[in-house]
């Protein structure tokens, strides 16, 4: 846990859960425990923006809706899952700050809603559903780089008690997924190590540029969807701030649960 709570009052922390399986939401594991754990590390947030991977649109979008609809967008689940509420309220005021900050780049859709890459997190971190939350989509015609800067564009929101939230996962090929590994394939490792290592040393511009890892990299993801999600943490990271890795994990093979909190400590 970092050690004086009070630092973070003049700037929230920035969050990247690897969230994994759908059933990590409703499973007592590991990953599970660790969302529930986090939430020492970080302040009461006035909200959260989420960055979900499963929110891939052509141009980036925000929800701004007072009620946001919950969405249940995995398929094949048992029906436990789809049972599962989280009647969170959203964000107007913030919302609408956010899309100031990221004018021309983002239009209002509330044709979406919160997705089961940021519910089924959140309702280990806050059970209650008392933050507001809002989603900003992952821009499927955007750059790497341009996914970066997103971040910068919106890391000010930190100074206003807003939790950035970004979720997906590092390693993310479904196709290459092996339900009978509990670990993970050694490009898989191999990748997750080469991501791990540039963040410890803050050498983001090798993460925007993560085909500098080789061939890892060309089986780590088809399409950035999961990925994206993590350069726009990055690009709201501060200089100053301390990373803290958990959940430091590949499963199924081609898929990692590794996680990053970045804050003031």
């Amino acid at each position: 846990m970092f050690e004086e709570e009070e630092l973070f009052m003049k700037s929230m922390p920035v969050l990247f859960v690897g969230h994994g399986s759908p059933m990590n939401a409703i499973e007592d594991n590991k990953y599970a425990q660790s969302w529930k754990d986090i939430v020492k590390d970080i302040p009461k947030p006035e909200a959260i923006l989420a960055i979900s991977a499963h929110w891939y649109t052509r141009g980036r979008r925000i929800n701004n809706a007072q009620e946001p609809r919950i969405i249940y967008d995995m398929y094949g689940f048992p029906e436990e899952l789809y049972q599962v509420k989280y009647p969170v309220k959203g964000s107007i005021e913030f919302a609408s700050l956010t899309r100031k900050l990221l004018s021309p780049k983002v239009s209002v859709d509330n044709s979406w809603g919160i997705d089961h890459g940021t519910w089924s997190v959140l309702r280990r971190m806050y059970p209650q559903a008392e933050i507001p939350v809002f989603q900003v989509s992952v821009d499927q015609n955007s750059s790497a780089e341009e996914q970066f800067e997103i971040g910068k564009d919106i890391a000010t929101l930190r100074d206003k008690g807003v939790l950035i939230l970004g979720s997906g996962n590092i390693v993310h090929n479904l196709s290459l997924l092996n339900g009978n590994m509990k670990g993970g394939y050694d490009w898989a490792i191999q990748f997750d190590h080469f991501i791990k290592e540039r963040i410890l040393h803050k050498d983001y511009d090798s993460v925007v540029n993560f085909q500098k890892a080789g061939e890892s990299a060309k089986k780590a993801f088809s399409i950035p969807d999961h990925f994206f999600p993590l350069l726009s943490v990055l690009g709201a990271v501060s200089p100053d701030d301390q990373t803290k890795v958990f959940n430091d994990s590949c499963v199924l093979g081609s898929l990692s649960m590794t996680s990053y909190l970045f804050g003031k400590g």
